[in-house]
């Protein structure tokens, strides 16, 4: 393993960032994508369940099958990827964002608005912080599913850190299997710990309301 990083530690490197700029691309699009289709459909749970459901059926069709689904439409590429896996997020987003929103107490939202907030203002202020415990979480399990799924990319010249599995599979190497892996698991690791940080700034930066 040491001979095969001292020969291919530029390339392990490129990988490494490509493969995370690919999936924390469709993440944050998922979480813009999430915040504004909770934010339309607030008030309206039959569309909203129904779309929670849509985005469930995406979520159970297999991730290759749905890599190559795509490519007559957005080819052999990143673009393909990041799409995939953005609607990978989307459910276990939206599934989490909507616990934390419908766990708020409303008894904050009625003191909200009798105060003159406005629906938009109670959204941004009350309710998505009260809701952020959640939504942290929802976002955690999305990036270390993302993760993982991104390695599959690799399939459709996406490339990443699959490209180093997809080496070692097709050559019967064993290095960069293993660097392959052990460089996903840390690199979602590290991801993990900047978004705990970042939830620590977050969430004690809010008002507590409880």
């Amino acid at each position: 393993m040491l001979s095969y990083y001292q020969e291919n530690a530029d390339r392990m490197l490129q990988l490494t960032l490509e493969h995370a700029e690919m999936v924390l691309t469709a993440l944050l699009f998922s979480i813009i994508v999430a915040i504004v289709i909770i934010r339309i459909f607030l008030h309206q749970k039959k569309e909203l369940a129904g779309l929670t459901y849509f985005f469930s059926l995406l979520y159970s069709i297999p991730s290759y099958a749905f890599f190559v689904f795509l490519i007559p439409v957005t080819g052999l590429s990143k673009i393909s990827a990041i799409i995939v896996l953005a609607i990978y997020g989307e459910y276990v987003l939206l599934r989490n964002f909507i616990t934390g929103i419908n766990q708020v107490d409303p008894t904050y939202l009625e003191i909200a608005r009798g105060s003159g907030m406005s629906e938009s203002q109670i959204f941004t202020k009350v309710q998505l912080p009260l809701a952020m415990p959640a939504i942290f979480s929802g976002v955690r399990v999305a990036l270390s599913s993302m993760m993982a799924i991104g390695t599959i990319a690799s399939t459709i010249s996406a490339g990443g850190l699959g490209d180093l599995l997809f080496e070692g599979l097709q050559t019967g190497r064993v290095a960069p299997l293993l660097w392959g892996t052990l460089l996903t698991v840390g690199l979602t690791l590290i991801c993990l710990l900047v978004l705990k940080l970042l939830e620590n700034i977050v969430i004690g930066d809010w008002p507590q309301y409880a």
